[in-house]
């Protein structure tokens, strides 16, 4: 039965109002090999920063083998550190920055009960030795740090932190200063290193290859908050959520209706699936590109059109057009560009996700002017859709149908609105409000965008043929007559 080594458990983390990390658990079993994996800012390097005890949480606490250490000093955890930059001490060799730790490391002492002592020459001579063949180094013991390259530079840090036997080695994004084919030399050395030493390895990277190739689990965080946990197949066969599907490899993502009977329509074709969902529900689909064949036209669910063809080495990357919407496909077969042909895909390689939201919903209020406020703005607005048959008299009161006056002010409503009716403008002065893409994951048509706001960080989705960038700052138009508003409970029969 697995044991768990290290547990996070309803962990927060800010740093002055910008939240982190918000009630994240977690646990990880002992000999694992586990990569946290996220893009940059989504909290990650916080999670392993306050596992080694850089950094103390908020709230929650942190366990170590069931004991708490939350707020437990670094040098007092049987955790060591590797870091991207690689902190050498350049005016030592190899052997003496391997061997700094163990020369300052005491151990009891067998000869007198409840003292302790420091390692002997031999002692130290022995660990350093075998930590550096483990990484390939043991020939290495002289050279000056200056005279070596980028990835013996990184197993030398490696080797200085396995040396003093953590129970838990931290690995922080430690190959992005190597170059492409030193750094998947690495990836198999790292995952070759874990078999060796058989202790626990939590490993940080933006990277998916790295987490795909090395992991025995995989976490995926966005925005300081855990979206995902598996095995590297499950993460990219089963993913949870578009983020995910768009985040882990090459992914086909479309908005899809249930037609019920395991049917899902997308593409405008109806597919044979393997889910089931509610008839009707709007879902997240999600094909990868190696799962789709390209068939003759009579074979084919749907025709498409190939719009361009780039050779892989192993296959053929297609882009196909389906009407507006893209389908990438990779095949092994050649086809020419201006092909129309079918597509045709086996219902258990079409993966069907609920969606998480399916539009906006804030929390509002109507002000004295009868606008409503919500998300960091103040919008025009039809308040008399909050009561049927109603009108607004000449001071700006409410009449409902049997003629009774409402002052609507600071009356709290919730506000509804479409991803398709907000526009987005690069100019975020010509907004009405104005925030930071967070997020942007391609539709086959169209781009779904989060964009974040600058005051109270409210988030907006929205719907776009236009491509923007994450951290691109731009404001955002709502169209009034697109606000849908109803009473919130609580202000019912006012």
């Amino acid at each position: 039965m697995a044991q768990k080594i290290i547990e996070l458990k309803h962990v927060s983390k800010s740093f002055g109002d910008n939240v982190i990390i918000e009630d994240l658990s977690l646990y990880i079993n002992k000999g694992e090999f586990v990569t946290i994996l996220g893009p940059s800012g989504c909290g990650k390097s916080t999670t392993l920063r306050m596992v080694a005890g850089f950094e103390i949480p908020d709230k929650g606490e942190i366990l170590l083998n069931g004991q708490d250490i939350t707020k437990l000093p670094p040098y007092k955890r049987p955790i060591n550190t590797v870091f991207q930059r690689y902190a050498l001490f350049p005016h030592l060799d190899v052997y003496d920055n391997v061997a700094f730790g163990l020369k300052l490391k005491k151990i009891p002492n067998e000869k007198k009960p409840g003292k302790l002592r420091k390692l002997t020459p031999e002692e130290i001579d022995e660990k350093v030795i075998n930590a550096l063949k483990i990484v390939d180094l043991e020939d290495f013991e002289n050279r000056d740090i200056s005279t070596l390259s980028g990835g013996q530079q990184q197993r030398v840090a490696i080797a200085r932190a396995i040396v003093m036997e953590p129970e838990i080695l931290l690995l922080d994004e430690p190959l992005g200063a190597l170059d492409l084919k030193m750094r998947k030399d690495m990836q198999l050395e790292l995952k070759e290193m874990h078999k060796k030493l058989g202790i626990t390895f939590i490993y940080v990277t933006h990277d998916q290859e790295e987490a795909l190739t090395m992991s025995d689990t995989i976490v995926v965080m966005r925005d300081g908050e855990i979206q995902q946990i598996g095995r590297p197949n499950e993460i990219y066969d089963e993913p949870a959520n578009a983020f995910v599907a768009d985040f882990i490899g090459e992914s086909n993502i479309y908005t899809g209706t249930f037609m019920g009977k395991r049917k899902v329509k997308f593409l405008n074709a109806t597919f044979e699936c393997v889910d089931d969902f509610s008839i009707g529900e709007k879902v997240d689909v999600v094909v990868r590109p190696e799962d789709i064949d390209i068939v003759a036209l009579d074979k084919g669910i749907l025709n498409a059109k190939i719009d361009s063809r780039v050779f892989k080495g192993v296959h053929y990357q297609y882009i196909l057009l389906n009407g507006k919407a893209e389908i990438e496909v990779q095949s092994t077969d050649k086809y020419n560009v201006g092909d129309t042909v079918g597509i045709y895909i086996e219902p258990e390689l079409i993966h069907i996700m609920k969606k998480d939201v399916t539009t906006n919903i804030f929390d509002g209020y109507i002000d004295k002017n009868n606008k409503v406020c919500f998300g960091d703005g103040v919008f025009e607005c039809d308040v008399t859709q909050l009561y049927n048959g109603s009108h607004i008299d000449e001071d700006g009161y409410l009449i409902t149908s049997n003629g009774e006056q409402i002052d609507l002010t600071d009356v709290d409503v919730e506000v509804n609105i479409n991803f398709n009716d907000i526009t987005l403008t690069d100019n975020e002065e010509d907004g009405m409000v104005y925030g930071k893409v967070i997020s942007s994951i391609y539709k086959g048509d169209h781009y779904q965008v989060i964009v974040r706001t600058n005051e109270n960080e409210e988030d907006f989705i929205i719907d776009t043929e236009y491509t923007y960038n994450e951290n691109d700052l731009v404001g955002i138009i709502i169209d009034s007559s697109k606000i849908k508003m109803k009473l919130k409970v609580a202000n019912n029969g006012k």
